[in-house]
């Protein structure tokens, strides 16, 4: 997987601020039920984690009191990932967003979570309730395209985010998405332009994560100096290094694409 340690890949949401295709999280599965607080691999919790522990019970308490309560729904559920339990926040969110059908605010911000999780295709829904809801709320707009991004419906996404754009024109992460899209369905000359836009007219200049995707976009392309001198400019030299050895084993596979979708 193209980690902390290799170029950034917006893929599945890392959603900062909720829009961004994010930093290459791999889907979320296998994770611990919800069904009590699993404290076996803990071993002996201090007490902050013991405090965590008691808090997610009182959060648990007053949300199975009310389904509905979207303060303590929020609350189970940010209490839960604090203790690594994804699935059963992920549970929390989809209960929320279920039991507040009407509310823009809840299914905007409950969509671009699972979103982050990795869990695009329950995302999917939340965020175009969302949108119906509140047209305007570009973030939901944006995260939307993401999500199909993720489940490879990428020209649909890419009318999502054409849409974000009208709604907040010029968006240098609504852009970089687009450009991201193009990317994942193999349209690297299309992908590239559009960076390499944001770069020259400023707009991507102070944001790292564009121009290493502009590096991993010419690395596929098998430009590797080129990419070297652009992943060079925010990146020590090491781990440029690593970068362009895992593309270029990637690109030695037949699978290239398939393996960025995954990512």
């Amino acid at each position: 997987m193209l980690g902390s340690r290799h170029l950034l890949f917006p893929a599945t949401l890392a959603l900062v601020a909720g829009l961004a295709l994010a930093g290459c999280q791999k889907k979320v599965a296998g994770l611990e039920s919800a069904d009590g607080l699993t404290t076996a691999s803990v071993g002996q919790p201090d007490k902050k984690m013991t405090g965590s522990f008691k808090q997610t019970e009182e959060f648990a308490k007053a949300w199975n009191k009310d389904k509905t309560n979207v303060k303590a729904g929020f609350a189970y559920a940010d209490s839960l990932a604090r203790l690594g339990q994804a699935k059963g926040q992920a549970d929390v969110l989809k209960d929320l967003a279920a039991n507040n059908p009407n509310d823009a605010g809840v299914q905007s911000i409950a969509g671009r979570r699972l979103l982050s999780m990795g869990a695009a295709a329950d995302a999917v829904p939340m965020l175009e309730r969302a949108t119906q809801l509140n047209p305007k709320d570009w973030l939901a707009v944006s995260a939307w395209g993401s999500a199909l991004d993720q489940t490879t419906q990428h020209v649909a996404a890419r009318e999502k985010y054409e849409m974000a754009l009208r709604i907040r024109p010029g968006e240098p992460l609504i852009r970089n998405n687009i450009a991201m899209s193009y990317a994942l369905q193999g349209k690297l000359p299309e992908s590239e332009k559009i960076l390499k836009g944001l770069l020259k007219d400023g707009a991507g200049k102070a944001m790292p994560r564009i121009r290493q995707n502009l590096a991993l976009v010419v690395g596929l392309q098998g430009r590797f100096d080129e990419a070297k001198k652009i992943a060079s400019e925010d990146l020590p030299p090491d781990q440029v290094e690593a970068n362009l050895a895992y593309l270029k084993q990637m690109l030695a596979q037949n699978n290239t694409w398939a393996q960025l979708s995954d990512q």
